[in-house]
């Protein structure tokens, strides 16, 4: 049955997708502001388009430790005219999926021609928060990067949540420090075979700007090694889940018009999407509620067994295998060339990754032999998810 998009989700196109290599803080970026960081990506991308900066009409960014309105500062640094509206979105881990979102429907729906949009994370230049003492006798304490409730206690650790999925769904030790093996030996063979090459942005000439920095992981046994996060009988390590980093991922996206002025080029299409809350508790289960949710709402108009290609950027191995589990995905239609427990996790920016990897896929390097559905799904810190589906065009 072919797929019935939203006649007003009918007319946006993302046409151009790029990212930096992602980078430990005080690692690759550490010297590299926001704006810095962001404004060369979003340069590569409107190259990568045939779309001049002045053509801009808004920029949506999703960022989570920034603070204000960043998106504003990296439009301005990348070119873009003052007369360019700019928004910056945080709903934590989702927010480059989110903005990319407000960017789609803005554009579907006759309010901009051209938008740019994605995600950027620059721990090692974000602003220290400090929760205020409730006297003048008290120090004041740096708070975490983890949200807190309205008591000042903070929400429950990604890592607890994903322990208690593990256990309610009986996924081992084993087979997390599996995956998470696959995961490495994936993206390493990716960057072998220069998969990534047309959609990272080198910020300078210099090899390392061109490839991930990620943790060296030579066998299963270094693996098994690893103590648990959570002792002593936790099933999660470092080894096993994924790491802070950070980075920026951007895309283009244009009006029906537009694409056929710019020939038409290979693009990705929007053909739904679904966000949905889950208890703070249950956070880890979110990308799959996400995509459930997603599955349901489009009537029939696809299969399940349709859905062969899907990236998230995960927290844990444990959350990976879940969505494996859910959606019966095999080794090579999860994130394909590696997924966060890679290449590490860049907050606000990696749901935008996962776009830019699945337009990589399915748009830049198309060929016969992928889907032209794939599938974008995130979990966000205080039990939220956010799935969308697009068709490559």
């Amino acid at each position: 049955m072919p797929i019935m998009p939203a006649t007003a989700l009918g007319s946006s196109f993302i046409v151009a997708a790029r990212r930096t290599a992602l980078g430990r803080p005080g690692g690759l970026h550490r010297s590299r502001r926001l704006e810095s960081l962001t404004a060369p990506v979003v340069q590569a991308a409107l190259d990568d388009a045939g779309v001049e900066a002045r053509a801009v009409e808004e920029i949506i960014l999703g960022n989570t430790t920034a603070g204000g309105n960043p998106a504003r500062v990296v439009g301005l640094a990348a070119g873009l005219e003052e007369s360019v509206a700019a928004l910056t979105v945080d709903r934590q881990c989702a927010s480059g999926l989110d903005a990319i979102l407000l960017g789609i429907r803005a554009v579907a729906l006759g309010e901009a021609r051209i938008v740019v949009a994605g995600g950027a994370e620059s721990l090692s230049t974000a602003p220290w928060r400090v929760a205020r003492p409730k006297s003048l006798f008290q120090t004041p304490r740096f708070l975490s990067l983890e949200p807190e409730d309205g008591n000042g206690n903070e929400a429950p650790h990604s890592v607890a949540a994903s322990e208690e999925l593990a256990r309610q769904l009986g996924i081992s030790r084993d087979r997390q420090d599996s995956y998470a093996f696959k995961s490495h030996l994936k993206a390493e063979q990716a960057v072998g075979e220069r998969r990534f090459q047309g959609e990272i942005v080198p910020l300078r000439l210099a090899p390392q700007e061109t490839r991930d920095e990620s943790s060296a992981i030579s066998s299963i046994d270094d693996l098994a090694g690893l103590a648990p996060l959570v002792p002593p009988d936790g099933t999660h390590t470092s080894g096993n889940t994924s790491a802070h980093q950070e980075g920026a991922a951007i895309v283009v996206i244009v009006s029906g018009a537009v694409h056929a002025e710019l020939g038409a080029p290979p693009a990705l299409r929007l053909v739904a999407s679904s966000t949905q809350g889950v208890g703070s508790h249950e956070e880890a289960r979110a990308p799959v509620v996400a995509l459930e949710r997603l599955l349901q709402r489009s009537n029939g108009s696809f299969a399940r067994r349709e859905l062969r290609l899907v990236e998230t950027s995960e927290t844990s191995a444990a959350q990976a295998l879940a969505i494996c589990d859910a959606f019966e995905l095999g080794d090579g239609e999860l994130s394909p060339d590696g997924g966060a427990i890679a290449r590490g996790h860049p907050l606000g920016a990696a749901s935008a990754v996962s776009v830019v990897r699945l337009f990589t896929r399915m748009a830049r390097n198309r060929n016969g032999a992928w889907p032209r559905l794939g599938a974008v799904t995130q979990g966000a810190i205080g039990g939220l998810g956010v799935a969308a589906l697009f068709e490559a065009v």
